[in-house]
């Protein structure tokens, strides 16, 4: 029961593998990866609960982890059912895409709970691989397939690359510590805090964590991979790896207690480099995936406000701002899909006069993007107030100033896509034809908007069941 979550992807996983040895029609495929889904997500409600340790202490199961897993699982399901047509995915390589799909899940769950450095280091592989075959696999409508493949060899570069740091500081810290398991490691090393070889080690590890959090400077992949993947793929990429990534990050810093030192220092600079690297960025950006790819790397600098408090509400935080992150991206990323022809990359200039065409996905990119705006009464103002209080509290004034005045930067740009879906008639007639979105598809919508306004407005539940599962990290 510990392990249950896991086992029902592997089990998923499987099942795709065995239709990928038939000739099964896309619908099967599809239907089969909404079952799954939804009971992964049924199955990781279910555990939310369960505690334990499996595999000699290497893998831990707390409400934290459980958490974690469930809305990684939510973050997978929402993505097959808002890409279920897979209109930028050849038929044929439908299975092989659920394949990869659920394999990356796998890791991403085994990473949240992971407590050992070879199994934080599997855990983080197994995800990865998986989305650097996801990312070319992309139907070649317009003679362009050099951009898909370019896109996953960068991706694969660039995570060969950090695995590499994390590996060689791996070995640093096993040096110092002589364990893999963090909390022993976490027992021993107060008193190395001053060794020079102790910050080198810890920068190098973060890098793993720093390429999934597309964190400066590990984030040079992010606009073009977003370009370059499909749809489907590139909302999964922006939703359910940031989730494994900030809950291994906070249960890292939740061990390590580094305020004022050498390492607390370098996570701030790289905090404001990311927040003004990709809001600036982005206000030059013509395509909407490579808005939002800059836009996800100005988000994880505001997370890191939040572990850089190292204080429970601080962490809590941190996990709420991702969160809410992820509702808002799933629903840009639905909207995307819904106005793509044929699975092809949008324009921002594609959005004008979208209230006339669809009232339901105009409404449901306005709130998405006043949420990342920051603008209340949504989850991105209150994830973004609470982060800058906290942080402000524990002594950041300049790292918040600088944070405020980013804020009002990503306002314009965000902002500019909501005058052209409302302000601007679409007098050309000429905008892409949308995909009608079924009644599954406009209730997932309506759930998005009910909870980027709901948890918005009342944090304190979500924020309370935070704190009680971090008490036991």
């Amino acid at each position: 029961m510990v392990f249950l979550p896991e086992l029902t992807v592997m089990a998923a996983g499987l099942v795709f593998f065995g239709l990928s040895l038939t000739a099964s029609k896309p619908e099967v495929v599809r239907n089969t990866a909404y079952v799954f889904y939804a009971i992964l997500s049924l199955v990781c409600l279910g555990t939310l609960h369960s505690s334990g340790e499996l595999f000699y202490g290497a893998f831990r199961v707390d409400m934290f982890s459980q958490l974690s897993k469930l809305a990684i699982a939510v973050a997978a399901f929402i993505v097959v059912v808002i890409c279920g047509g897979h209109e930028g995915i050849k038929e044929k390589f439908f299975p092989e895409y659920q394949l990869f799909q659920a394999v990356s899940v796998l890791g991403l769950m085994m990473l949240v709970s992971s407590v050992d450095l070879l199994a934080i280091f599997v855990a983080l592989e197994l995800s990865s691989f998986a989305v650097y075959v996801m990312v070319p696999i992309r139907r070649d409508n317009e003679g362009k397939m050099v951009i898909q493949l370019e896109a996953g060899i960068k991706y694969l570069l660039f995570g060969v690359v950090a695995t590499g740091f994390m590996l060689f500081g791996m070995s640093y810290i096993y040096g110092l510590a002589g364990s893999t398991n963090i909390a022993v490691i976490a027992e021993r090393l107060p008193d190395l805090l001053h060794e020079p070889a102790l910050v080198i080690a810890a920068v190098m590890v973060m890098a793993g964590f720093f390429f999934k959090l597309a964190f400066f400077p590990f984030h040079f992949w992010v606009p073009d991979v977003y370009e370059g993947a499909s749809n489907e793929t590139t909302a999964f990429i922006a939703a359910a790896p940031k989730i494994a990534a900030v809950a291994l990050l906070v249960r890292l810093a939740s061990l390590f207690d580094i305020r004022g030192e050498s390492i607390g220092i370098i996570l701030a600079a790289c905090a404001v480099l990311s927040m003004f690297y990709g809001n600036l960025s982005a206000l030059v950006q013509k395509d909407i995936k490579r808005m939002l790819a800059f836009s996800g790397i100005a988000h994880a600098g505001f997370v890191m406000l939040g572990v850089l408090t190292f204080q429970t509400i601080g962490y809590a935080s941190a996990a709420y701002y991702i969160f809410g992150y992820m509702l808002m991206i799933l629903a840009c990323f639905m909207v995307i899909c819904c106005i793509s022809k044929n699975g092809d990359n949008v324009a921002i200039s594609d959005f004008t006069g979208l209230y006339q065409r669809s009232p339901l996905l105009a409404v449901t990119l306005l709130i998405a993007l006043f949420s990342l705006a920051g603008i209340p009464p949504f989850i991105g103002f209150t994830g973004k107030f609470m982060l800058l209080v906290g942080a402000f509290k524990e002594g950041h004034h300049v790292l918040v100033t600088l944070a405020a005045i980013n804020t009002a930067i990503g306002i314009y740009y965000y902002l500019s896509v909501v005058r052209l879906t409302f302000c601007t008639a679409d007098e050309s007639q000429e905008s892409l034809v949308i995909n009608k979105p079924n009644r599954f598809m406009q209730a997932i919508s309506l759930v998005l908007i009910v909870a980027i306004i709901y948890f918005g407005v009342l944090p304190n539940h979500f924020l309370n069941l935070m704190q009680t599962a971090l008490s036991g990290v």
